[in-house]
């Protein structure tokens, strides 16, 4: 239950609990058609993040290794694809080696090099990952027609450059 006078609701009570309570109010019709936009968007996002297997964890990582020759990378090609800090990496690669999906040695030829590798445990999970993510991308659109879906990948282009123009 929402608490007002202690500031315990994150939301404007009766409002969209997407909303925090201290977004500025729209200021046009077309503003207001932007936040429903960008709070659909950050629902998406945030579904995909744990539901859909986020950008960077577990199942990410076994699914790339899974494409790789033999099922190994470097450390280092592994960071670079997620664009992750060495440090954060170690500390996701410690769970997934404790869970006994991978395991990690020296390179022979460069020892200063980590080659992670996925165990039989990691080829199953990743298996069963990527069967999942496939069924995901089967069902994630089927409220739309397939010319819905080709406009909606063409109006996410769009919004992609526009964006990536922003952060410029």
């Amino acid at each position: 239950m929402c608490d007002d006078h202690i500031g315990l609701c994150p939301h404007t009570p009766g409002g969209d609990p997407h909303e925090p309570a201290d977004a500025p109010a729209a200021q046009s019709q077309s503003d207001a058609l932007a936040k429903h936009i960008l709070n659909g968007l950050g629902f998406c996002g945030h579904f995909l993040h744990f539901h859909g297997g986020g950008a960077s964890g577990k199942a990410p990582i076994v699914c790339l290794l899974a494409k790789q020759p033999n099922g190994e990378m470097s450390q280092q090609e592994l960071g670079l694809h997620f664009d992750l800090k060495p440090g954060s990496l170690s500390e996701i690669l410690s769970k997934i080696e404790c869970a006994g999906l991978i395991e990690r040695s020296r390179n022979p030829k460069d020892r200063r090099q980590l080659t992670i590798r996925l165990t039989e445990a990691g080829w199953e999970k990743a298996h069963v990952e990527q069967a999942a993510r496939i069924r995901f991308r089967e069902r994630a659109f089927s409220a739309l027609t397939h010319d819905e879906r080709e406009d909606l990948a063409e109006m996410l282009d769009k919004i992609r450059v526009t964006w990536e123009e922003l952060d410029d």
